[in-house]
């Protein structure tokens, strides 16, 4: 995997689907497991805690970390994941009750939060403003728009489809809205990322004032298919805007004034970016996660194994069978952060979902 620039490592063996082809593939399966999500999981045994990865970049893997309470379930998918100062997880999800499960950092059941968008929890990021964190919503729904809310669950702000139309002057004539996830710059504003819906990303200033849109639907440089989750990527200094253009197999990265950069193949379909120090990790939902150094060389795919994928993209039948997942393999890795420690929490889009930790060893 290197820049536009360089070789690319070698492409997927198999045409990327859209999201949507995943839940039609996923439905049936879906509809079986959710009513009784914990019956299906596989049974644990010694080996459950496999060491992957090599050299410096070694984890043990801890599948089904996190203790959820009676009549609490992830649903179809455990979805987005982020960490508060204090080291306490929130994971998005599109189960109940709510659409947010808070987590100490041993895994813990803290509380649920945002009962508003239950059901429809995906793209979480969470920032720290003027002494006071956070959450940034995502739901990728039209109906729900794009909030942030404390780490109580009260309301900031909330913009509904309505406000994001007067905002932008986009979204007519039934233009599709359905955001996927936020990043932030380093000046205190923050971009908005349509994935499901227009292909652009909005970008707003500190006061949440709209300023542009960058990218749309395409292939070329600049243009997204799925602009699934970005992030803030200052490790060389310059700060950019780095975006998994997720159905283009590809990372794109922007200045700040939204303007292309450059661009990074060999991926297979990244899903999110999270950084600590020197490192990038890109969950990719077709069964891996990948770390790069500053300079975006691999350091390690974490799971990457060509056989196992085949068969679990083989109809997507896989995120519904938990009894089939193999400890120390992903299925649909969703999202991925970093904890203070240097550890990695990886949620998957699989039905009853899965929040793994890979502890650093």
């Amino acid at each position: 995997m290197t820049a536009s620039s360089g070789k690319p490592l070698a492409p997927a063996q198999q045409t990327a689907p859209t999201r949507r082809e995943f839940v039609q593939s996923a439905t049936a399966a879906a509809a079986t497991l959710v009513a009784a999500p914990t019956l299906l999981l596989p049974k644990r045994t010694a080996s459950d805690h496999p060491v992957i990865g090599a050299g410096e970049y070694r984890f043990e893997c801890h599948h089904q970390w996190g203790e959820l309470p009676s009549g609490h379930h992830y649903g179809d998918a455990s979805h987005g994941v982020c960490i508060d100062k204090q080291g306490c997880f929130y994971i998005s999800h599109q189960g109940k009750p709510g659409s947010i499960f808070v987590f100490d950092p041993d895994g813990k059941f803290i509380k649920s939060l945002a009962p508003e968008f239950e059901g429809n929890g995906h793209g979480i990021d969470i920032r720290e403003e003027n002494g006071q964190e956070f959450l940034y919503l995502s739901p990728a729904f039209d109906q729900n728009g794009f909030a942030k809310i404390d780490l109580n669950g009260e309301w900031a702000w909330r913009k509904p489809l309505k406000v994001i139309q007067e905002e932008t002057g986009l979204y007519k004539e039934k233009m599709p809205f359905r955001p996927t996830n936020t990043s932030f710059a380093p000046d205190g504003g923050f971009f908005l990322g349509d994935g499901y819906g227009s292909n652009l990303i909005h970008q707003y200033d500190k006061d949440g004032k709209y300023i542009r849109s960058i990218g749309g639907t395409g292939q070329a440089d600049g243009q997204f298919q799925t602009p699934h989750g970005q992030w803030l990527d200052a490790r060389d200094g310059q700060p950019k805007l780095a975006v998994c253009d997720r159905a283009n197999k590809r990372l794109q990265f922007f200045d700040m004034d939204g303007k292309f950069l450059s661009k990074l193949d060999g991926f297979l379909f990244p899903a999110d970016i999270d950084i600590q120090g020197d490192l990038m990790v890109v969950p990719d939902l077709h069964c891996r996660v990948t770390l790069l150094d500053k300079s975006n060389k691999v350091l390690a795919q974490l799971g990457d194994d060509p056989q196992w994928r085949q068969q679990a993209l083989d109809g997507f039948k896989m995120r519904g069978t938990p009894a089939e997942w193999r400890p120390g393999k992903f299925v649909h890795p969703h999202d991925a952060c970093f904890d203070h420690q240097g550890n990695i929490m990886v949620t998957e889009w699989v039905t009853t979902g899965r929040v793994t930790k890979l502890r650093k060893v």
